[in-house]
C-alpha cells in the first residue's frame, strides 16, 4: 500500500491542546464494521463505556509511566584556537540502553559529533554536583537520533532527569503552546506505574477512578501491561511504499499471570478489548498463531497494516491519530481503511478533538 493511501484533510481547529474535564467526559465514537449502516457509527462519551462491554469481557492497559524526558542543553567542544565553542541543543530522550545509556532525538542533531560533551539542565542548578546532568555523545545515527553516555547512572540519573526535565509533548501540541505545570498531571495517566516512556498512551487519559468503578461493577475484568513508548511514535513515515517503512523497537512485558487471565477470559467467551495501540502491539506481539497468548519480555518493533491477521484483540479503544501515521494505518488494520475513511470523516464533521490530548473511539475487529 501507498503512504496516500492513509492521507485525509484535518483542519487545525482540530487538535487538542488540553484534554477534557472530567477525563471521562470526552466523546467516544463507537466504530461496528459489520454492523448495518445505521448503527456503523455512534455518538457517545466515555462514561459510557461500560454499557458497551458485558460481564467477562476483559480490557487491557498499559501502565508506563511518562518520564519528563525533553531535556535542554547546551553542546561544549573544544576549538583550533584552544578555546570552547558552545551550541544550544535539545534532547528528547527515546530508548534505554544501559543504567547511564539512551538514545535520544537531538536538535540540531547535525550540530552534533561523537565526542561533543553535553551539559543539560540551567547554569544556576551547577551548584550540586549530584544534580548535575552531563552527558558524552557516543554514537550518531540517522535523522538527528544519538547515543548519549551519562555520567550519573540508575536512580541518580533518573532522579535528576525528573528534576531536570520537562514532558514531551507531542510536537503538534508544543508547537501550538508551551508546556506548562499542568501537562505533568494531564499527560499522565491515573494509573501509571512503571517509569519508562517518552510518550503518554493516550487511550487510558480518559480514565478515571469513577470509571473503573462503573467497570467494576459492569463485570468487565481489567489487567495491566507495560510498554515504553518511544518517541519513534511521532516520526513520520517518509517511505512512499508502507512496506519500507520500520519501526523503532520499544520494550514490553506482559507477564505469565497475566497471559493466563487473557487466555482464560478469551476461553469463556469473553472479549479482549485494548485500551491504546500500545496495549495492542503488545498484546499481538505475545500471541502466537494458534491464539495462545504467552509471556513477553522482550523489544517489540511490530508493524501493523491492513492486511495483518489479528490473533488476540477483539476491540480497541483508542484517540484520534495523524494523517499517514502508522497509528492510522494500524486503525485502518482493524476496522477496515474504508470504515476507518468514513470514520474520521465523520469524526471532523461533529467536532471530535484529535490528538493526544482529544477524545476517543471504541473500534470493534472488521471480520
Amino acid at each position: 500500500m501507498q503512504l496516500a493511501d492513509f492521507d485525509f484533510d484535518l483542519p487545525d481547529s482540530a487538535i487538542a491542546l488540553r484534554p477534557a474535564s472530567p477525563r471521562d467526559s470526552a466523546r467516544l465514537l463507537v466504530v461496528t464494521p459489520d454492523a448495518p449502516p445505521a448503527a456503523k457509527m455512534r455518538d457517545l462519551t466515555v462514561r459510557d463505556l461500560p454499557g458497551e462491554l458485558k460481564a467477562g469481557d476483559l480490557l487491557l492497559l498499559n501502565d508506563t509511566k511518562v518520564i519528563p524526558a525533553r531535556l535542554k542543553g547546551v553542546r561544549h567542544r573544544p576549538n583550533h584556537e584552544g578555546g570552547e565553542s558552545q551550541v544550544a541543543v535539545e534532547a528528547t530522550l527515546h530508548r534505554r540502553l544501559a543504567p547511564h545509556r539512551w538514545t535520544a532525538f537531538m536538535r540540531p542533531g547535525k550540530r552534533l559529533a561523537e565526542g561533543d560533551r553535553i551539559v543539560f539542565g540551567e547554569a544556576q542548578d551547577r551548584a550540586c554536583l549530584l544534580g548535575a546532568l552531563d552527558a558524552t555523545v557516543t554514537a550518531k545515527g540517522e535523522g538527528g537520533e544519538v547515543t548519549l553516555s551519562f555520567d550519573l547512572s540508575g536512580p541518580d540519573l533518573d532522579a535528576a532527569i525528573a528534576e531536570r526535565g520537562a514532558m514531551p509533548l507531542p510536537p503538534y501540541i508544543a508547537a501550538k503552546r508551551p508546556q506548562d505545570e499542568r501537562d505533568r498531571a494531564d499527560y499522565q495517566t491515573v494509573y501509571a506505574a512503571e517509569d519508562g516512556s517518552v510518550a503518554a498512551p493516550t487511550a487510558g487519559l480518559h480514565f478515571t477512578p469513577e470509571l473503573f468503578a462503573a467497570l467494576a461493577a459492569r463485570g468487565v475484568e481489567t489487567a495491566f501491561v507495560t510498554l515504553h513508548v518511544g518517541a519513534g511514535t511521532f516520526l513520520p513515515v517518509k517511505t512512499e511504499d508502507v512496506a519500507e517503512h520500520r519501526m523503532h523497537p520499544e520494550w514490553g512485558e506482559l507477564d505469565a499471570a497475566t497471559a493466563d487471565r487473557l487466555n482464560v477470559a478469551k476461553a469463556a467467551g469473553g472479549r479482549i478489548v485494548c485500551v491504546g495501540t500500545t496495549s495492542l502491539r503488545l498484546l499481538e506481539s505475545a500471541t502466537g498463531e494458534d491464539g495462545v497468548v504467552r509471556p513477553f519480555m522482550d523489544e517489540t518493533a511490530i508493524f501493523i497494516t491492513p492486511g495483518y491477521r489479528f490473533r488476540a484483540a477483539d476491540g480497541l479503544m483508542t484517540n484520534f491519530h495523524l494523517p499517514k501515521s502508522t497509528l492510522f494505518m494500524l486503525v485502518s488494520a482493524f476496522a477496515g481503511l474504508e470504515t476507518m475513511r468514513a470514520a474520521y470523516a465523520h469524526a471532523i464533521a461533529t467536532g471530535y478533538r484529535f490528538y493526544s490530548y482529544g477524545d476517543s473511539s471504541l473500534l470493534w475487529r472488521a471480520a
